[in-house]
């Protein structure tokens, strides 16, 4: 199929603030080095809520937290080519995403990276908000750039 056919993935993307108003980061398990917040697929007929809270659970091991914002814009990235033709066997371009932030109600010992026999994170951070994009491949890098910016600017903490 032509990537120009490919359709994009829906995503729900998590921004974890602790009580020091910093963010959770985790490094991918396949690509170290890289950090990204916790995201992944709304399954069909999944709520947002519900697939914020799986896929928190999924890739950092707890529930625990409070839901806070909603981005109201729905944010896409594209994948690069050799990544759009391996990931989800080739079906998406990239993600389009809804962006959650959330209050992390938990303490530092809740989060267990190996909850699943297939983790997504080697290792795990919070980190200032600004800092984020930084950290992030660059592909994914415009995205998060917006995602920083809305959630520091609506003073949701």
């Amino acid at each position: 199929m032509p990537d120009h056919a490919l359709s994009y993935r829906p995503c729900v993307g998590i921004t974890l603030f602790n009580q020091s108003k910093n963010v959770f980061v985790g490094e991918r398990i396949d690509s170290p080095g890289a950090w990204q917040l916790p995201q992944g697929g709304i399954d069909d007929g999944e709520t947002l809520e519900d697939a914020f809270f799986r896929e928190m659970e999924e890739e950092i091991g707890t529930r625990k937290a409070d839901i806070i914002a909603v981005m109201d814009k729905k944010l896409r990235y594209d994948l690069p080519p050799h990544l759009s033709r391996r990931l989800w066997n080739g079906r998406y371009i990239g993600q389009e995403q809804t962006w959650i932030a959330a209050r992390f109600t938990g303490a530092d010992h809740d989060i267990d990276l190996h909850v699943h026999d297939d983790p997504e994170f080697r290792a795990w951070q919070w980190v200032p908000l600004d800092d984020v994009p930084d950290l992030i491949v660059p592909f994914k890098r415009d995205t998060y750039r917006e995602v920083v910016a809305y959630f520091r600017d609506m003073d949701v903490l």
